[in-house]
């Protein structure tokens, strides 16, 4: 069995994220969560609790979906705009647009957004 770096995990999770398999995201990300520690753990945890917020929206549940959102925010909030080299800011601005029209009934939730890479 070959034990994947971080990083890997991080990608791996990116790329589930932008495919709409936010549970298995979920998954990765956890590998990496429990392999890191200060500063980058509490990004690998908000990172998951956005994951399960959408997915939560997406079956049904808004109160759940809110919760972890909100959970979730307050940990990437601090971090700079671009971080573990993805767009974060932006990441940030569209997931708070996402919840606050998912969790008003605007739009659906099969509409999330996805990760970017950062600019150089």
């Amino acid at each position: 069995m070959t034990v994947r770096s971080i990083e890997e995990l991080f990608q791996q999770g990116i790329d589930l994220f932008n495919d709409g398999r936010f549970f298995e995201c979920h998954e990765e990300w956890e590998q990496a969560w429990l392999r890191s520690s200060g500063g980058e753990k509490l990004f690998y945890q908000g990172m998951i609790q956005a994951a399960v917020a959408i997915l939560h929206a997406q079956r049904g549940n808004l109160a759940g979906s809110r919760t972890l959102w909100e959970k979730a925010r307050t940990k990437l909030g601090p971090l700079p705009a671009d971080y573990k080299a993805i767009a974060l800011d932006e990441l940030r601005l569209r997931l708070e647009d996402f919840f606050d029209q998912v969790l008003s009934g605007s739009i659906p939730p099969d509409l999330p957004p996805k990760i970017e890479r950062a600019t150089a």
